[in-house]
């Protein structure tokens, strides 16, 4: 459950949300499972956003994969630890 909403600053707006939507929360609050259509909303849109940042993040990930540019600064950076990496991994093995 999210946090009370008294820990943020908040913003008093109007949504319209179809009926079946407002029927299908009420059982939910009616069981006690969430406090109110609020902070039902409130937690909705919360784990909504984090998935759709998400899905932005992987997007990006995997833009990088055609970016020539980083390509080359990736394999520039692997080049100049080949050796050290080297080293700790036969340092590693004589453990």
């Amino acid at each position: 459950m999210t946090a009370p909403f008294s820990q943020f600053e908040t913003v008093r707006t109007t949504v319209t949300i179809p009926v079946n939507l407002i029927e299908r929360a009420q059982h939910f609050i009616d069981q006690g499972t969430m406090p109110n259509r609020n902070a039902l909303i409130v937690t909705a849109m919360s784990q909504l956003l984090a998935r759709l940042e998400q899905i932005e993040i992987d997007r990006q990930f995997d833009a990088m994969a055609d970016d020539t540019d980083y390509l080359t600064l990736n394999q520039q950076i692997a080049d100049a630890f080949i050796e050290s990496d080297w080293q700790a991994l036969n340092d590693g093995e004589h453990l």
